[in-house]
């Protein structure tokens, strides 16, 4: 198959840590290679936000990245993107019209807004996966939401004009399902998870060196919603328990202000000396980091996946997390780790008491989290797995023109 993934924000070539990259990116590239690897030709189409790039890449991982202009050749916060986004759907109708794939898969919703209008007439079925919900958002942010006023009316739309929607967790469906979307048109395919570059034997990260009997580590973007603060208030209850942050950047020597905030809480409560933020690790060298942990915590107030659970349990290290979105799904609660209520720094601290003071079943979490990781969320399984979903449509998309070209045709003879 030609497949067309359209990417607005997210470049599968982008820095991961960065204030708008993370999941979604490492989700493009991985599906991209995946299908890749299938044999498909695969093509992913993303805005221009660096005046330098080519207008097409090549990946060594064999599909191709197209570099769309709309709007500044600059990077742009994704929630003021929403005006650039009828230049964008134009120029991508210029490349369907002369490179025609036979589906394009659209992610986020501004792609699949873009996606369904530039395919409009072409008859090529378009999927967009939203990767977070503006109905979610909304309602955990209120008014630090920033997204456009629009963003709800439009992920309706978009669902309802696709030939389908591919969520990625079973949380997603229902959250659909309440925004009256029909469910016969929505498939669950999860994130996956590198299993040849998350293992059980990468080398430990030397940096920093241990000061506690025990880490934790979480890792993802420094903004509030990733719930950073839940784990910092948690370390109040957890004596000889030090806090390894990974993620963020700084530019031009200036800190980012959610460090700043955890901090400023982490030496109100007399805990900073145990809070360590490393900044972005890259992602060769994550899985030393992980290996670190005697457990990886994550803890945001929502969460459409969630890709560091599974790389956790890929490297053998037990999860606990919040039960909240995808990892209701990957984290198997008492199996590969534990599900506490977000934003409770009581329940967190509780669960994190026991597990570390139990190497025991800390040691039988991590052996079931790498068997659970390898034989459900292996990227391969997922490609494959969502090139089923494409299949499926083209074969439903034909047997709809045969039915068709059967019918009498219909007004005067």
């Amino acid at each position: 198959m030609r497949i067309a993934l359209v990417s607005e924000h997210a470049s599968p070539l982008a820095a991961i840590g960065a204030v708008d990259a993370g999941g979604q990116n490492v989700h493009v590239a991985e599906l991209a290679s995946g299908l890749a690897r299938l044999g498909h030709d695969v093509v992913v189409y993303t805005r221009r936000d660096d005046a330098d790039l080519p207008e097409t890449v090549r990946t060594d991982d064999g599909y191709d990245v197209v570099h769309l202009t709309a709007g500044p050749a600059r990077t742009v916060p994704k929630d003021d993107l929403w005006p650039l986004m009828p230049t964008f759907a134009d120029a991508l109708r210029r490349h369907l019209e002369a490179r025609r794939p036979d589906v394009v898969h659209a992610h986020f919703w501004m792609s699949g807004w873009a996606a369904t209008r530039a395919t409009r007439g072409l008859s090529v079925p378009t999927f967009v996966t939203f990767h977070a919900l503006g109905s979610v958002k909304r309602r955990h942010q209120g008014s630090a939401d920033t997204s456009p006023p629009e963003r709800v009316e439009v992920e309706l739309a978009v669902a309802t004009r696709a030939a389908g929607v591919v969520a990625t967790c079973r949380d997603e469906v229902q959250e659909l399902a309440a925004m009256g979307v029909d469910l016969a048109r929505v498939d669950v395919v999860p994130c996956g998870v590198d299993v040849r570059h998350f293992t059980t034997t990468a080398a430990p990260l030397d940096h920093p060196p241990r000061r506690e009997p025990y880490r934790i580590v979480s890792v993802g973007r420094l903004v509030p919603r990733k719930g950073y603060a839940t784990v910092v208030e948690a370390l109040v209850d957890l004596p000889g328990v030090e806090l390894v942050v990974a993620g963020g950047r700084s530019e031009g020597g200036v800190v980012e202000a959610e460090q700043l905030r955890l901090e400023a809480l982490a030496e109100e409560l007399g805990v900073r000396d145990r809070v360590h933020f490393i900044g972005q690790v890259g992602h060769f060298l994550m899985p030393a980091l992980l290996s670190t942990a005697d457990v990886v915590v994550c803890t945001p107030w929502y969460e459409p996946f969630g890709l560091v659970p599974l790389e956790a349990m890929a490297c053998g290290v037990p999860v606990v997390a919040a039960a909240v979105g995808g990892m209701l799904d990957s984290v198997a609660d008492g199996e590969t780790g534990l599900l506490v209520p977000p934003q409770d720094p009581t329940a967190l601290a509780d669960a994190l008491r026991g597990l570390l003071a139990d190497p025991v079943r800390r040691e039988a979490y991590g052996r079931a989290g790498v068997r659970r990781a390898r034989s459900r969320y292996s990227w391969d399984a997922v490609a494959t797995a969502t090139a089923e979903v494409y299949e499926e449509a083209l074969v439903a998309g034909l047997a709809r023109k045969h039915r068709a070209s059967r019918l009498p045709a219909l007004g005067p003879a």
